[in-house]
């Protein structure tokens, strides 16, 4: 995915982002020897997890962003090693222990050959562990869609698209059965109370609106904004104490490869 990731404005509401990956680190156990590998680590706030939870494990972040990588080695010079690469292409150097992706694989076309290639970069006994969010039917990315197709943005934004949908939980369950001894899938709802002006807008801009905003002059961007928050401002009406409950629905995946 092409495009200027912004770290600064992506950890802005770190907590809320943090929260699918705490809930699902704590289901993951590994049992084999191996290194671990967060691919799309962004700023390597869930990297740093992964290390605290496994400190004798080698670790390695890896992004394809360059800005997001020098925030992380910024702010965790020590103890992880960080990659730039395409994780669309990427492979483990020797079979892992475990390899993690939290809100990355969204991003990442054709899963119906990446997910049987994840899982073949995990050593026998190893894990595969998954976070992707569902965004189609949510208010955010309809309005993403709404916005690029307004006469004014259409002939700008002819090639540019917001990132696909998952697949459905019973396909990817399909595709790892061949190699995965256990597989274990679930989705949540996350409810997150965002305060500010724009508080949608400033939550997409950082992830969901990147592919569109890269392709504008700085003097287009205002407009732009502008127009994406007066269509989210009606699909989130304010709560009665003018917060925003701003929901992502979230899909995840635990899969351990076969012996």
């Amino acid at each position: 995915m092409n495009g200027t990731w912004n770290p600064d404005l992506y950890l802005r509401y770190a907590a809320y982002r943090a929260r699918p990956a705490e809930d699902l680190l704590p289901r993951l156990i590994l049992n084999v020897p191996g290194d671990v590998y967060d691919l799309g680590c962004g700023p390597g706030t869930l990297t740093k997890k992964l290390k605290d939870k496994w400190p004798d494990r080698r670790v390695t972040g890896v992004d394809s962003s360059p800005d997001m990588l020098a925030a992380a080695r910024e702010k965790f010079p020590s103890g992880i090693e960080w990659r730039q690469a395409d994780i669309s292409r990427w492979t483990a150097p020797t079979p892992a222990a475990l390899v993690f992706t939290n809100a990355a694989l969204h991003w990442v076309p054709n899963h119906e050959t990446l997910f049987p290639h994840l899982m073949a970069q995990v050593a026998p006994g190893g894990v595969l562990a998954v976070q992707v969010p569902v965004s189609g039917p949510q208010p955010y990315h309809q309005c993403i869609e709404k916005v690029a197709e307004m006469e004014k943005w259409r002939d700008r934004f002819a090639g540019v698209h917001p990132h696909a949908d998952p697949l459905p939980a019973k396909t990817y369950y399909d595709l790892l059965c061949p190699l995965a001894a256990d597989i274990d899938v679930w989705e949540t709802d996350y409810h997150h109370v965002l305060e500010g002006e724009n508080p949608v807008t400033e939550w997409i801009s950082s992830t969901g609106l990147v592919p569109f905003l890269s392709v504008l002059s700085e003097a287009e961007k205002p407009g732009y904004l502008a127009d994406y928050s007066a269509c989210a401002a009606k699909a989130y009406p304010r709560q009665k104490d003018g917060k925003v409950l701003f929901t992502m629905h979230r899909l995840f995946l635990v899969a351990t490869r076969k012996s």
